[in-house]
């Protein structure tokens, strides 16, 4: 898990949970031990840095997390488990796909690996469903994980090199946030009419695999859960001036409504904006 990622993530209801799981998540979202929501990140990078740095690396935790991101809204609790063994599995076999035997070997070792796979295969005949309630993508934001969501729900909290006056280097503090958060039935709503627009004009400015993609996974979850977007540490790549200009949301919205008006040069001139925002966000994983 990299600090330089971004989240698409479900709160599901605490009603959604069969016992004894819903208890146990009751008595977490009022424990004082939990992580705090400030510094659940540094917690998540702290324990996979440890993993990738282990001798051999540890490509999966033997157990997995109890922890969770924890959301109140009108009185409901809503628990986004991290399912942190479910996810480091799911990346290893990204990890590998399109590379050969012999180069992944130099990252784990054939035994690791097999023991891993092995471990991996063992949990999902047991379990119902390989769907974590969070997604990561480092580096970017995929512009289908913007089609959920509306300009209104952005939350943007910043902090910081504004205080600095003398005008010293950036400091990211651990308050800076970007996120978006809406309720399930809309976010469905709003994948539903994307991808029928997208299908339509054959995805000229959104991959219809990843929308489709984004809508199946929604559907795993409860229909009164909660949708968020977590810039998470892309904000410390950005300053704050980029961030409040930041409407990638508004533009992947306005795309869309130009596909579906047959207004061809708003859907293109919206798409190259969003693409060109991240483009460059994206140089910079190779930058020195």
């Amino acid at each position: 898990m990299l600090p330089y990622a971004a989240y698409l993530r479900v709160y599901e209801p605490l009603n959604a949970f069969a016992e004894p799981e819903k208890s146990i998540w009751a008595a977490y979202a009022v424990s004082e031990k939990r992580p705090r929501r400030v510094g659940a990140l540094d917690v998540e990078h702290t324990h996979a840095l440890r993993r990738v740095i282990a001798v051999p690396p540890i490509v999966a935790p033997v157990r997995e997390s109890r922890d969770a991101y924890v959301r109140r809204a009108e009185d409901v609790t809503y628990i986004c488990p991290w399912e942190t063994r479910l996810r480091s599995w799911l990346a290893f076999d990204r990890f590998r796909e399109g590379m050969s035997e012999q180069l992944a070997e130099m990252f784990v070792p054939q035994r690791v690996a097999e023991q891993a796979d092995g471990a991996f295969d063992r949990w999902k005949r047991q379990s119902g469903t390989l769907s974590p309630h969070i997604l990561s993508s480092t580096w970017q934001v995929p512009l289908a994980w913007f089609v959920p969501f509306v300009a209104k729900e952005r939350w943007l909290v910043l902090g910081g090199h504004d205080d600095n006056p003398g005008g010293g280097p950036t400091t990211a503090t651990p308050v800076r946030t970007l996120i978006y958060v809406t309720p399930m039935a809309q976010a469905r709503r709003r994948v539903a009419r994307a991808l029928a627009a997208v299908r339509r004009h054959a995805g000229d400015h959104l991959d219809v695999a990843e929308v489709e993609s984004v809508g199946r996974w929604l559907e795993e979850f409860h229909p009164h859960s909660l949708v968020e977007l977590d810039y998470g540490g892309l904000v410390h790549l950005l300053d704050d001036a980029a961030l409040r200009a930041d409407e990638s949301v508004a533009e992947v919205a306005a795309a869309i409504t130009g596909m579906e008006t047959g207004q061809a040069e708003l859907a293109v001139a919206m798409h190259k904006r969003v693409v060109a925002r991240w483009r460059v966000v994206r140089a910079l994983e190779s930058a020195n």
